[in-house]
């Protein structure tokens, strides 16, 4: 017989029956010291000192703590071998055989649909990288790169050749951004090392950042997007905004107001980008000191120090000061526009523990496809195959797509695809109707 209360068992023997009950029960909230059990492919796991060490961030694995990880696990790890070597020390018993094989609560026909879905697009091969696009995607950026050097360099520090120069100075880092965002999603080689040892290198000395936070931090918005305490990307809330309705009521309830919410979709232009610059810079030298990251704060300053050399003999320092942080803040608004057009105006609560599907299309949409489109978003407006699929290649989200609408159909789970200047109104409404939200729970609630 399974334990009746799971908060008592201490060490539970491998090749015990547990119930979904006795899992959730083991969440590890409100207290760091509870133990957290998660399921994986109906097998128990005990995470409660391992989620401390695990490779992927702490806790990524945690928010799965006394919920079923099969579809998380299966998403984010490429080499399922290497994991399970891993999880092999911290099996403690399976379900019971009158258990689903998810929560009772999760649309379990949706879920094994899914699993069918996965197994056709690892058959069809859009798993596996085409290396020329990659090489592509490289080289451009590069040029780029090199483009607003010479632009610099050749023509002076005037008007014109300064703005042109930090024009393709933004498009190349927002370019090396994508590249390195996938690397971090292992989606380049076939191999986790060579994606993990190019990933160091275009984080740390392409872009002067650190790739250990960002997975840190990336992983988790993957595993619970636009989940409140879960999901990093709304850390903003609600300091700087207020998102979503249900946290906006809650937020005006509680009568809190730690900005004008009311307004906040006509100061997010300027105060998002801005906050976004300054906060990355200060945050990327706390985070490699504080973890002692030794190695990534050595690149990290081996790309400032050839920023400089490339650019302050040329225009002096005061002009590649403003040069540089002006650059900064454009690339700020490139990204933080194209990657919260597709989450922002879609549903934001707390963790509902939804099945993978259904969570990933509740907090995400896509924007049309065009040959600029998918230059410009990184192929980030298929940002509902990326979620699905974190480790497909960018080049293929285009060909999973309509089984992934087929599927959505035929389970009735809304499928949204939009044009780009709608998607990028539609987050300046959505935030205009959260800061709506909070002022009527706050005057009135």
């Amino acid at each position: 017989m399974p334990p009746q209360s799971g908060a008592t068992v201490e060490k539970p023997e491998p090749g015990q029956l547990f119930t979904w009950d006795e899992i959730g029960l083991h969440s590890g909230k409100g207290n760091a010291k509870e133990k957290r059990w998660l399921v994986i492919n109906r097998k128990v796991y005990d995470i409660s000192q391992f989620h401390q060490r695990h490779p992927g961030g702490t806790r990524v694995i945690s928010h799965y703590a006394g919920q079923d990880a099969t579809d998380a696990f299966s998403a984010f790890h490429k080499d399922k071998d290497v994991a399970k070597k891993y999880l092999s020390s911290l099996l403690i018993g399976e379900l019971a055989p009158d258990q689903p094989n998810c929560e009772p609560a999760k649309n379990e026909m949706l879920t094994n649909d899914f699993h069918e879905l996965r197994a056709t697009v690892k058959k069809m091969g859009l798993l596996k990288p085409s290396y020329p696009f990659f090489l592509f995607m490289f080289l451009h950026a590069v040029l780029l790169d090199i483009t607003a050097w010479f632009t610099i360099w050749y023509f002076g520090k005037s008007w014109t050749p300064f703005f042109l120069g930090v024009a393709f100075f933004v498009i190349a880092q927002i370019q090396y951004g994508f590249l390195q965002h996938d690397l971090g999603h292992i989606s380049v080689f076939q191999k986790t090392r060579w994606n993990r040892l190019a990933h160091f290198f275009v984080m740390g000395v392409l872009k002067g950042g650190p790739a250990s936070q960002w997975n840190h931090m990336h992983n988790q918005h993957h595993a619970k997007p636009n989940c409140f305490r879960k999901d990093p990307d709304l850390n903003m809330h609600p300091l700087l905004f207020s998102l979503g309705k249900p946290l906006s009521v809650e937020l005006g309830k509680k009568k809190k107001k730690y900005m004008p919410y009311q307004y906040q979709h006509k100061y997010f232009c300027l105060l998002a980008p801005l906050t976004f610059t300054i906060y990355v810079q200060l945050i990327i030298f706390r985070y490699t000191i504080l973890r002692k990251k030794w190695m990534e704060l050595a690149f990290i300053l081996a790309y400032n120090l050839r920023i400089c050399l490339m650019y302050v003999p040329f225009m002096g320092f005061k002009s590649f000061m403003a040069f540089y942080w002006l650059a900064r803040f454009l690339e700020s608004n490139w990204f933080l526009w194209i990657s919260q057009m597709n989450h922002i105006p879609m549903n934001i609560d707390y963790d509902q523990n939804l099945d993978w599907v259904s969570a990933q299309l509740t907090a995400t949409c896509n924007v049309d496809q065009s040959w600029f489109n998918d230059w410009y978003t990184g192929h980030l407006n298929f940002q509902i195959e990326h979620h699905l699929f974190p480790t497909m290649p960018r080049h293929n989200y285009w060909k999973v797509a309509p089984l992934v609408k087929s599927l959505c159909a035929k389970h009735g789970v809304n499928y949204q695809c939009k044009p780009l200047l709608t998607a990028f109104a539609d987050l300046v409404r959505s935030l205009k109707e959260s800061g709506e939200y909070w002022q009527d729970a706050y005057l009135h609630g």
